[in-house]
């Protein structure tokens, strides 16, 4: 049953005040010893009415808190620190991992999340990182059981500090012009870092969306025999929801006698997640100048329309920029005057979720609205998928959805571990390649392969025998995704949700210099995609490339080799097979035996 609207009104005043007094009321006679030293002398001590107060004010006015106080002592003291505005919002934050060991654990700490209005950043199986203030921190372990006050480590000492970071060098920099020789009062946001792992300028920072349109403009002038510029949607604010579209149509005498086959790439969904939108440019960029160079993108690019949308979220990737790094959803007004925002990949409407508290809340960061598709931009960009099959003559064969962070290959469904796939052996046959092409490029990370419910749920083990089912618990609901709208309402045979770099030592603000190595990643992947499509199981190697990638297969082999001969034994992991062994295949169909 809903609740009406003023009960989510009081419910939020009443979380703000357990954050205050709830350490009071659960916690040990002496909560310090619940806490690390660094959280004990990172803040200034202040009175329980004062944080009550201040967070009240905040939360219903949304007021920055360098509005409220002055932060003493924390004015930028160089040019490589946080200037006061940052500090002021988030110095007094931070993350933390919480090591989940069990299903009731993952329940007792969801709840507590829910109470308390905290930010999960990330989730699977196995841990769960939350943001949140340090005067908060005593709050939460209080309402947590004993077995979970202890099991939690920092991520990051210095929030504000890694923000700071994951902008362009100049972006708090006096905009006024510099009376410096070569500087360019043009926008400084291109401006280099001290990046030489790439000689394009446009990947050397994370960029705004006020530079990625006309860069996009750009590339469309440039390459027009094989790209052109759409619009998937507006979005709530009234912002164009720009894509590319690349590929090479047959000429008028050699029509096609089906649809158009076309694989969707997207990013930006949630808009603090900036490296799913350079990675979404990276490999459009990767695509469109390969044409006509290489045979075996010449090739995918006649076959195939590729569609990239950057972000389908450009409202709140603009909020990002301009006002709130940490932001999740789009923009649009709730309900409650003071909660914004709708989590698009909670909106679609299948399987939407209206039970979970978490997804009805509209003050929580997966507000997933009041009804199906409430989201605006989610509703537009399936609207404009629907019309393309229904109308435009295409097929939509392949959709893969990016993210941050944790590096894993999610495939359907999302909302459910109950309910299987039909086309699951083919899911997980293409996710697995996935994540080797990923692994084998020069430097590339280890990824997890999993069906996206599972990547978020915890399992309580049964007896053998046991005829109730084991108790899955989860951090929040997985259902309305666009992953599992795509598979089952477009019926779209491939899938997934890609989650790139890291896990979790930078979470959402992975420096810079990851934008190319993650691309380079990200670009793999969907060129394995596409060779898949056209019936080549293998890991497609241009000319002259087949000689480095032996050379770093045998480097590994032998680092490998000498690692067991040190250590005596051989690690029982999923990444550590080798190629030539047939492990993950074997690995593979045992994991999907014990399934059925």
């Amino acid at each position: 049953m809903r609740q009406p609207t003023h009960w989510y009104a009081l419910t939020a005043v009443l979380g703000l005040c357990l954050s205050s007094f709830a350490a009071a009321a659960y916690t040990p006679r002496n909560p310090s010893t619940l806490l690390p030293s660094f959280y004990q002398q990172a803040t200034p001590a202040r009175s329980a009415f004062s944080r009550l107060r201040d967070g009240i004010i905040r939360s219903i006015w949304s007021i920055p808190r360098d509005q409220q106080t002055k932060v003493s002592g924390a004015i930028s003291a160089g040019p490589n620190a946080p200037p006061s505005t940052l500090l002021a919002r988030y110095g007094g934050d931070v993350v933390l991992r919480f090591n989940i060991a069990s299903a009731e654990q993952a329940s007792a700490l969801a709840e507590a999340v829910n109470v308390l209005f905290l930010d999960v950043w990330e989730f699977n199986s196995e841990w769960v990182d939350i943001r949140l203030s340090k005067d908060v921190v005593p709050s939460l372990l209080g309402l947590l059981p004993a077995s979970l006050q202890h099991a939690h480590t920092p991520l990051m000492h210095d929030l504000a500090q890694a923000i700071f970071e994951s902008y362009p060098s100049l972006a708090f920099e006096d905009p006024s012009p510099s009376d410096h020789d070569g500087h360019r009062p043009f926008s400084p946001l291109l401006q280099s870092s001290e990046n030489t792992d790439t000689t394009n300028i446009f990947f050397r920072e994370y960029q705004p969306l006020s530079v990625i349109v006309p860069w996009m403009r750009l590339l469309r002038s440039l390459f027009p025999t094989h790209v052109r510029m759409i619009n998937v949607g507006v979005s709530y604010e009234g912002r164009d929801i720009p894509a590319l579209r690349v590929g090479v149509h047959p000429t008028n005498s050699d029509r096609p006698k089906g649809p158009r086959k076309t694989i969707v790439i997207t990013g930006g969904s949630h808009a603090r997640e900036w490296i799913s939108t350079s990675s979404v440019n990276y490999i459009a960029y990767s695509f469109i100048t390969a044409y006509g160079k290489s045979k075996e993108m010449t090739i995918l690019l006649e076959k195939f329309d590729w569609v990239f949308i950057p972000t389908l979220n450009p409202d709140g990737y603009v909020y990002t920029w301009e006002n709130d790094r940490l932001w999740r959803k789009n923009r649009q007004q709730t309900s409650l005057r003071f909660c914004k925002g709708v989590d698009l990949d909670h909106s679609y409407d299948f399987a939407w979720d209206r039970e979970s508290s978490s997804a009805n809340n509209p003050c929580s960061e997966s507000f997933a609205g009041d009804g199906p598709f409430q989201g605006v931009e989610a509703r537009r960009f399936a609207n404009w998928a629907r019309n393309e099959t229904q109308n435009n003559n295409v097929s939509i064969v392949a959709f893969v959805d990016f993210h941050s962070y944790s590096q894993q290959i999610l495939y359907p469904y999302s909302y459910t571990c109950a309910r299987t796939p039909p086309t699951l052996e083919n899911l997980e046959e293409l996710a697995i390649g996935l994540a080797k092409a990923i692994r084998l490029t020069d430097g590339g990370e280890a990824y997890g392969v999993t069906a996206a419910c599972e990547g978020s749920v915890i399992d309580t083990p049964t007896s053998k025998g046991a005829k109730q089912p084991a108790l899955r618990a989860t951090m929040e609901s997985g259902g309305g995704s666009a992953l599992d709208w795509f598979y089952h309402e477009l019926k779209v045979k491939y899938a997934y949700q890609i989650k790139l770099r890291d896990t979790g030592s930078y979470g959402f603000l992975l420096p810079s210099k990851n934008i190319v190595p993650t691309g380079k990643e990200a670009f793999a992947a969907v060129k394995y995609m596409g060779h898949f499509l056209l019936g080549n199981n293998g890991i497609e190697i241009e000319e002259g490339e087949e000689e480095k990638a032996v050379g770093r297969k045998e480097g590994e082999k032998g680092q490998r080799k000498m690692s067991h001969e040190e250590t005596g034994q051989v690690k029982d992991s999923f990444n550590a097979y080798d190629d030539e062994d047939g492990a993950w295949e074997m690995d593979f169909e045992l994991r999907r035996r014990r399934k059925r």
